[in-house]
């Protein structure tokens, strides 16, 4: 366990030693669905996982504590524990959140693993779209009351600077995630996209379903920073 800034204590776990990559899931999931492919890579790199607070084994706080920053200061925290720089590796909304950090602190960051990810919206509707259908979900998942705060936008911060991010990036979608394809283009539009793996068959959670194809990637990836 390690322990932010507000004093929310989060879980935390590291194996392996190499190459340091710090691993953020994607909202409603819990540090476990990285198991596989954090093993594979332990064999030559170092790897931690963690829990987005309200999740797993991390601290519950209250509703009103779930916002970008909480977030941010968590990854922080995570990051004082594991050491930097380090490759952030995000899934979904914890690609989001490693895109922001980078932006925030690009010292911390050798590269990023972006896997199914998005960098959020400029356009109003389409965002207010996006905060209706994770209000909608949220009754679904068991989560802390509050916790949908953190998959929820509330600004345009991150697609609005994406092009001031330099550090070389790995872009990992599946073939039937349509939803976050197009967020692929923009960031080889506006990143340093060293290369794309598309995973044909695969969905949402490529990296679980198709881990052995991502530890490659990810593995030729680091060989090459």
């Amino acid at each position: 366990m390690t322990t932010s800034v507000d004093g929310v204590e989060i879980a935390v776990e590291h194996r392996g030693h190499g190459t340091r990559l710090v691993c953020t899931t994607g909202w409603a999931n819990e540090r476990t669905v990285w198991s596989t492919l954090a093993d594979d890579l332990a064999t030559d790199h170092a790897v931690t996982t963690w829990d987005l607070r309200g999740h797993g084994g991390s601290g519950t706080p209250p509703p009103g504590s779930y916002s970008r920053q909480h977030a941010l200061g968590d990854l922080a925290a995570v990051l004082d524990e594991a050491g930097r720089p380090a490759v952030l590796v995000g899934h979904s909304l914890g690609g989001y959140f490693s895109l922001a950090h980078t932006l925030d602190h690009p010292d911390d960051v050798v590269a990023l693993v972006l896997i199914a990810t998005g960098p959020g919206f400029r356009n109003l509707e389409a965002r207010e779209e996006w905060n209706a259908s994770v209000t909608a979900a949220v009754g679904k998942m068991g989560l802390a009351p509050g916790a949908e705060e953190l998959s929820l936008h509330v600004d345009s911060h991150v697609i609005d600077h994406l092009a001031e991010i330099t550090c070389p990036v790995l872009v990992l979608l599946g073939e039937r995630d349509k939803r976050f394809a197009a967020s692929a283009g923009l960031f080889k539009r506006d990143l340093d996209v060293r290369a794309t793996l598309v995973v044909p068959d695969q969905g949402h959670m490529v990296h679980v379903k198709a881990a052995a194809e991502c530890a490659e990637a990810i593995r030729e990836f680091t060989a090459g920073l």
